[in-house]
């Protein structure tokens, strides 16, 4: 059986295409792959062979020239992606989201193939709201998913984690002191990186000399970031970017990260308490949904970007911190939202579509 994977732009939307493949290679399925020119970049891990890149670009009806020249390139991915499909016959489609998906599926659609969707966030995205209502399956991160059309065929499964996030999960347990863990999502953030360190060096004392700190910060904040927690002799350890980020997901106390749908979904499967930092300028403002599963189940504190101040985050590190017996219980709350075998029931969903 072949199954065909439709994915792009940033690592939200490629990490559980990567954790799809692996579950359908085991299986025995072959896998290939279609994104764009940005996805590709991402596409290293995922076990598909061959990965075709074809043209995509979003449609912003605020700019007519460039919604023309996004559109010509979306029919010309179209074209592309049926050709491919033409010569490589595949059982199913499953597209995950991003303008890198709709060449793939509307091509699929066109051809009669069957169609399976995973929506990441706790919001549809735009163009899995396109394909949404005849596609074989939608399967949704969130079980409450908002703007989904009447009339979907509606699954909730959680959303599909690498090996190496369920590997470290089983491990997952907290050390002496407080271990503080930021990270930014997969594109950084540069308010996380700013702000953290200074409310660190602000907290009283008896705190900071509990504390240790592991964090993604960018660039042009690393040099001021070490010199931050030197100062307020707070021990830490900073980069740009950790390869192994889920063994220090696993050894945190507390988690203060952006609420994509991967953040919010591995610090549900690690059990973890977090502060979340909706990004401000995300999609129908999916991010804040997201947290907001966390929240309703007293797992995470939320502190809106507009917000997300020096004083604001002392107060809440201050508040958390002082309170060990929150930190237990919205640990124990937050393994409430995980779905460990999100893979396995996605890939289930993919063989019954097949099928059909």
């Amino acid at each position: 059986m072949r199954a065909l994977l439709a994915a792009g732009g940033t690592g939200g939307h490629m990490f559980p295409a990567q954790s799809l493949s692996e579950e359908l290679t085991r299986l025995g399925w072959e896998c290939a792959m279609i994104t764009d020119a940005r996805g590709r970049k991402h596409a290293g891990r995922i076990k598909a062979d061959p990965i075709i890149e074809v043209k995509a670009a979003s449609i912003s009806p605020r700019h007519p020239i460039k919604a023309v020249r996004g559109t010509w390139q979306l029919a010309q991915g179209v074209r592309q992606s049926k050709a491919f499909m033409r010569a490589w016959k595949p059982d199913v489609v499953i597209g995950f989201g991003g303008y890198p998906s709709f060449p793939a599926l509307r091509a699929a659609e066109r051809l009669g193939i069957a169609r399976v969707i995973h929506e990441q966030n706790a919001v549809l995205g735009r163009v899995n709201r396109v394909f949404a209502k005849k596609a074989t399956v939608v399967a949704s991160g969130f079980a409450d998913l908002a703007k989904l059309p009447d009339g979907s065929n509606h699954q909730f499964i959680g959303n599909p984690m690498r090996d190496a996030i369920l590997k470290a999960s089983n491990k997952s347990v907290s050390g002496p002191g407080i271990n503080l863990v930021i990270v930014g999502g997969s594109l950084g953030a540069n308010i996380i990186s700013d702000v953290v360190p200074q409310a660190v060096a602000a907290l009283p004392a008896e705190i900071r000399k509990m504390m240790t700190v592991t964090q993604q910060t960018t660039k042009t904040h690393l040099d001021a970031a070490q010199k931050q927690y030197a100062d307020a002799g707070v021990a830490a350890t900073l980069d740009t970017f950790f390869s192994d980020i889920e063994v220090h997901l696993a050894k945190a106390d507390l988690i203060i990260a952006r609420a994509g749908a991967s953040s919010v979904s591995e610090i549900a499967l690690m059990g973890k308490p977090s502060i979340l930092v909706p990004l401000g300028i995300a999609m129908d403002d999916h991010q804040t949904a997201n947290a907001k599963a966390l929240e309703r189940l007293d797992a995470a504190k939320i502190v809106p970007e507009s917000d997300f101040t020096v004083d604001r985050l002392t107060q809440v590190l201050t508040e958390i911190l002082n309170d060990t017996d929150w930190l237990d219980r919205a640990g124990r709350n937050a393994s409430k939202l995980a779905r460990p075998d999100a893979s396995r029931d996605l890939a289930a969903l993919v063989v019954s579509a097949a099928g059909k």
